[in-house]
C-alpha cells in the first residue's frame, strides 16, 4: 500500500527553493536554531550538578538520580525519528516551534514537582520537546545550506553544544547555591531562551513547505518506542530489583527484541515509515548509526557522572563542580569549530571521525584511572582529550549521513543518527548508573570494613550529603565514589574504541557543493 505524494508548494515556497539563502539570512535563522539547541541541551545538563541537592530535598536515591537523566533520554530517543519523519512531510519551522512549546510547558511543570515520581514524569515530557529541537535544528540547517558549506555551520552547533554543556552545570550550580532561588529555577531558567527562539525563528526561518497527502506510521512509532523502553527499563532495574538472570530479565529482553523485530517488519511495510529501512542500504548510514550508539554511551556518561565525581568524590559545590569540567568543554568547543571550518575548506571529513573516536577512547581510558585524590592537573588533560574527541565526532557523523542521502530524506536520515546516539546514551547512562551504584556500594563496604565501622545505614540508600555525614565517614564515602566513577569510565572506553574501528570502514565521499 503506497501513499500518494502530490507536492503543492506555494509560489513563494518554490521561489525559496530556487533562491539559496544568503550568508546573512543563514546566520539570522541560525541564531534562532542555536537558541533552541541551547535550551534543548540545557534541559539535560542544568540538572547534573544540581541533582544531588534536588534528590536530597525530594528524598530520592541513586536509582532516582539515574532515572531523572534517563527519562529525558528515553523520550528524546523514541521521539527523534518521529520528529525527523514529520519534518519530511510538514513545515519544519512549525514543528520546531511546537517542540519548543512542549519544552516550555514541561519545564514549568518540572519546577513544581513535589516528589521524584512527578519530576521523572515531567522530565520524560521534556525529552519529547528536546528531541524535536535537537533533531529539527540540524534538519533545518541541512535544508538551508549545501553539504560543503554545512561544515562551518555545524561547527557553531558544536560550540553551542559545548556552551550549553558547560553553562548548564554552572547555571544549575549557581542556582542551587543561591538561597533565594532554589533548585526549582533549574527548570524555569531555560523558558526565556525558548520563548526567544520561537520569536526569532518566526521572523528569520523561511523554508519551503511542500504539502502532500501522508500516512503517519503510528504503529511503527509505537513498537519502536516499546522496544527501546523495555530494554531501558531492564538495564536500569536489573541487578537491583531482580537478578540479571531471572524471569524478569527474560521477559523484558525477550519482549524488547521481539518488538524490535516487529518494528523491522512494520517499517518495511509502512507507506511512510518512521525509520525507512532502505536508508540502511547506504553503508555510511549503517556504520554512522552504529558509531553513534557507541559514541552516545560515552558522551552522556561523561557529562552525567563527572558531576557526581566532583561533588561526591572531591566534595565540591555544584558551582565549582561545573567549573572543574571546563577543560572537557573547551576541548569540545574548540575542536568542533576548527574541524567545521577545515571541513568546509577542504571537503574532507573522515580523518576527523577517525581521530575523534580514537581520542575519545584514550580520554575515557585515562579518566578510568581517576580516584578521589587524583591531581586535578592530570584530570584536566584527560578531560581535554575526551572533549576534543567528542567535538571531532558528534556533528561529523550527522554530516557524513546528510552527504549520503537525497534531500527529500534529510529529515529521516539526520534523525536516525541522533536517534541511535541518544539511544546509546540512554542505555549507557542506565547501565553505567547501575554499575556505578553497584561499585560504590562494594567499595564503600570494603572501606567501612577496613576502618572497622558498622556498615548499616551508612548512606541510608540515597545520595549522600557529605556535610551531614559524621567526619570519619566522609573520606570513606569520597574514596568509594572516586573509585566507582573511575570504573564507569574504564568500562566506557572499549565502546569508544569500537566506534573507532567502525568509522574506519566508512567510505569517504567529498562533500557536495550544492543542494540536490
Amino acid at each position: 500500500m503506497t501513499a500518494t505524494a502530490t507536492p503543492t508548494a506555494s509560489t513563494g515556497a518554490a521561489a525559496a527553493t530556487d533562491q539559496p539563502m544568503t550568508h546573512r539570512q543563514v546566520m539570522e535563522a541560525l541564531s534562532g536554531l542555536l537558541l533552541g539547541l541551547f535550551v534543548a541541551v540545557l534541559s539535560s545538563t542544568v540538572v547534573s550538578n544540581a541533582l544531588p541537592r534536588i534528590l536530597t530535598d525530594l528524598h530520592g536515591g541513586q536509582s532516582a538520580y539515574t532515572w531523572v537523566i534517563t527519562a529525558t533520554l528515553l523520550t528524546l530517543t523514541a521521539s527523534t525519528p518521529i520528529w525527523g519523519k514529520l519534518s519530511d512531510l510538514a513545515s519544519k519551522k512549525l514543528l520546531l516551534q511546537i517542540a519548543l512549546v512542549i519544552y516550555i510547558a514541561s519545564s514549568a511543570l518540572a519546577g513544581f514537582s513535589q516528589n521524584t515520581g512527578q519530576l521523572i514524569a515531567c522530565r520524560a515530557l521534556q525529552g519529547i520537546g528536546a528531541g524535536g529541537v535537537t533533531a529539527l535544528a540540524q534538519i533545518c540547517l541541512a535544508a538551508m545550506v549545501p553539504p560543503r558549506e554545512r561544515g562551518r555551520y555545524s561547527g557553531y552547533f558544536g560550540a553551542v553544544f559545548a556552551l550549553a554543556t558547560i553553562g548548564g552545570p554552572l547555571i544549575g550550580g549557581v542556582i542551587v547555591d543561591t538561597s533565594w532561588l532554589g533548585w526549582r529555577w533549574c527548570f524555569y531558567v531555560g523558558i526565556p531562551f525558548a520563548l526567544a527562539a520561537i520569536l526569532v525563528l518566526q521572523r528569520t526561518l523561511k523554508l519551503p513547505v511542500v504539502r502532500r497527502k501522508v500516512r503517519i506510521d503510528y504503529l511503527g512509532a509505537l513498537v519502536i518506542t516499546g522496544a527501546v523502553s523495555l530494554l531501558m527499563i531492564w538495564i536500569t532495574l536489573a541487578g537491583k530489583n531482580y537478578a540479571w538472570l531471572s524471569w524478569q530479565t527474560a521477559a523484558m529482553v525477550g519482549g524488547g527484541l521481539l518488538l524490535g523485530a516487529l518494528a523491522v517488519v512494520v517499517e518495511r511495510r509502512a507507506a511512510e515509515p518512521i525509520i525507512p529501512p532502505h536508508l540502511f542500504r547506504h553503508r555510511t548510514v549503517t556504520l554512522s548509526a552504529l558509531a553513534s550508539v557507541l559514541v552516545g554511551i560515552g558522551m552522556y556518561g561523561a557529562t552525567t557522572f563527572l558531576s557526581q565525581y566532583f561533588q561526591l568524590a572531591r566534595d565540591k559545590s555544584p558551582t565549582v563542580a561545573g567549573l572543574m569540567t571546563l577543560p572537557m568543554i573547551l576541548g569540545l568547543a574548540v575542536s568542533s569549530t576548527v574541524a567545521g571550518r577545515l571541513i568546509t575548506k577542504y571537503g574532507k571529513w573522515k580523518a576527523y571521525l577517525v581521530a575523534g573516536t580514537l581520542l575519545l577512547a584514550v580520554g575515557f581510558a585515562l579518566l578510568g584511572t581517576a580516584r578521589a585524590d587524583t591531581a586535578y592537573g592530570l584530570l584536566s588533560v584527560y578531560m581535554a582529550i575526551t572533549g576534543i574527541g567528542l567535538g571531532l565526532t558528534m556533528q561529523n557523523l550527522v554530516l557524513a549521513v546528510q552527504n549520503t542521502v537525497p534531500r527529500a530524506e534529510l529529515g529521516a536520515a539526520s534523525s536516525v543518527v541522533t536517534f541511535f546516539r541518544t539511544m546509546g546514551g540512554a542505555m549507557g547512562v542506565s547501565a553505567l548508573g547501575a554499575l556505578m551504584n553497584n561499585r560504590v556500594g562494594h567499595y564503600l563496604a570494603e572501606n567501612l570494613a577496613a576502618a572497622h565501622v558498622p556498615a548499616g545505614g551508612a548512606l541510608g540508600g540515597g545520595i549522600p550529603d557529605l556535610h551531614k555525614l559524621p567526619a570519619p565517614l566522609v573520606p570513606l564515602v569520597t574514596d568509594a565514589f572516586g573509585h566507582g566513577v573511575g570504573v564507569v569510565f574504564l568500562v566506557a572506553a572499549p565502546f569508544a574504541l569500537l566506534a573507532f574501528f567502525t568509522v574506519l570502514f566508512i567510505r569517504e565521499t567529498v562533500l557536495r557543493t550544492a543542494q540536490d
